[in-house]
């Protein structure tokens, strides 16, 4: 079974550098996971390139 690609992102709140894994075959999404060091939520954008190569942002909810 293929592994899930990651992206290392640093959190908008405690500024730690936490791992998210992406599900490549959804294709664009926006989603809302919590922080593993703080637990805060966090808004992550995936968009893919035209190589299939996730690009991951993210932002804290006061920041929207």
């Amino acid at each position: 079974m293929p592994q899930l690609p990651s992206a290392d992102i640093p959190c908008p709140y405690c500024g730690e550098t936490i791992t998210v894994f992406v599900d490549d075959s959804a294709g664009e999404q926006q989603y809302i996971e919590d922080c593993q060091v703080c637990c805060r939520p966090i808004e992550i954008h995936v968009s893919l390139d035209e190589d299939g190569v996730p690009d991951v942002r993210a932002w804290g909810q006061d920041d929207a």
